[in-house]
């Protein structure tokens, strides 16, 4: 059976390696192995003496010791680590459908959150969970949640923080979706990507696995950590049933984890504190750039600030963003993305906080929009 394609993926493999100014990108500034060793106090030679066999399939124990070290209720034979993340969605569907389920999900959201789902239960079958727009933030209704629910329902899908809006539940919203979840017999996959990544203010909330073991969990090191390069992520899976089945899968798909991704993984969850913080002051610094920003240009943009994550979904009165987007990467060298990508409106933009250029690519695009007067002419 074919797949969507994966729109997101197909874009940044065209441009985010061929286009200087990127304002974009979902993951937070990333660091060298040396600066990784130098965090962690470990020395070259010690890396140097890693021994490239096959890994533990379920991924090296004091790895998943570390992960569960960073949980209430979790225990090292709950995880499961990942030949890299996005793994994980497609492990999760295989394991948590049958034949007849339906599935609830977030949008706009990362295309995978959403087309995996639809590849193996049916587009009918994926009923969207939209958020809605207020002034100043994006929101979610519960009421509505309850008015996609039927009796074929099995599987919601979250993604706390979210991706693109930068939406986090109040403890209280998210104990109410919990709730539901398990009074109804259903599953959840909670997209965690973003974990931790929270403003200074903003009451943080539990991993959902330390809240029901009927949740499946998804981590990992290429956004709050900023070490996508690794491809390390993992699984947390709190039912041995569901967890065998899963393993069972995974066996079809990368089989065991890179070796030296585990061993950089585990240095990196060991000095995890300092780089969070690290990156939360980036996204902070960088929040006060994009609110400067959107005060200067309110009929271009409607600026919704995240209160957490990387991202941010900002409005931009364009009659298409991913028109305009091809322009400027062609023209400008500058990238902006569609949200029309992930399942939004293609009069939106994804912009993230994440890295150390954002402040340069936000004035390489602040130039042109006076170059081109678009306030004006739009």
């Amino acid at each position: 059976m074919r797949i969507a394609s994966f729109e997101t993926e197909h874009f940044f493999a065209r441009h985010e390696f061929s286009t200087p100014y990127q304002l974009c990108n979902s993951d937070c500034e990333s660091f060298s192995i040396s600066e990784l060793l130098a965090l962690a106090g470990e020395s070259r030679e010690d890396f140097g003496r890693l021994r490239l066999g096959y890994t533990e399939p379920q991924g090296n124990t004091e790895l998943r010791r570390a992960v569960a070290s960073l949980h209430a209720d979790v225990n090292a034979n709950d995880v499961v680590v990942l030949g890299t993340p996005v793994e994980g969605i497609y492990l999760a569907a295989q394991a948590l459908l049958e034949p007849g389920d339906e599935v609830i999900v977030l949008t706009p959201a990362y295309d995978a959150l959403i087309t995996v789902f639809e590849h193996i239960a049916g587009p009918a079958r994926v009923k969207r969970w939209a958020f809605a727009p207020t002034v100043n933030s994006w929101e979610l209704d519960l009421d509505e949640f309850r008015r996609l629910l039927t009796p074929r329902t099995r599987l919601v899908v979250v993604n706390f923080p979210h991706n693109p809006t930068g939406y986090l539940p109040t403890p209280g919203f998210q104990q109410q979706l919990v709730s539901l979840i398990d009074q109804h017999g259903l599953l959840m996959f909670s997209d965690e990507m973003y974990f931790g990544l929270v403003q200074p203010g903003v009451p943080p909330i539990p991993c959902a696995a330390d809240l029901t073991a009927n949740a499946v969990v998804l981590s990992g090191l290429s956004k709050t950590y900023g070490l996508p390069g690794l491809r390390c992520g993992w699984l947390i899976v709190r039912d041995e049933i569901l967890r065998e089945n899963i393993m069972n899968w995974k066996f079809y798909t990368s089989i065991c984890p890179a070796g030296p991704s585990e061993y950089l993984a585990s240095l990196a969850l060991g000095a995890g504190e300092k780089i969070r913080n690290m990156n939360i002051a980036r996204i902070a610094r960088n929040l006060e750039l994009a609110d400067a920003f959107f005060a200067r240009w309110p009929t271009l943009f409607t600026w919704r600030r995240p209160s957490a994550g990387s991202t941010a979904l900002v409005g931009f009165n364009v009659p298409s963003v991913s028109a305009l987007s091809e322009k400027l990467a062609r023209e400008e060298g500058l990238l902006i993305q569609s949200a029309a990508m992930l399942g939004g409106d293609d009069r939106q933009m994804r912009i993230g906080l994440g890295r150390d250029g954002f402040g340069m690519a936000l004035q390489k695009f602040e130039d042109w929009l006076n170059r081109e007067a678009l306030h004006r002419s739009l």
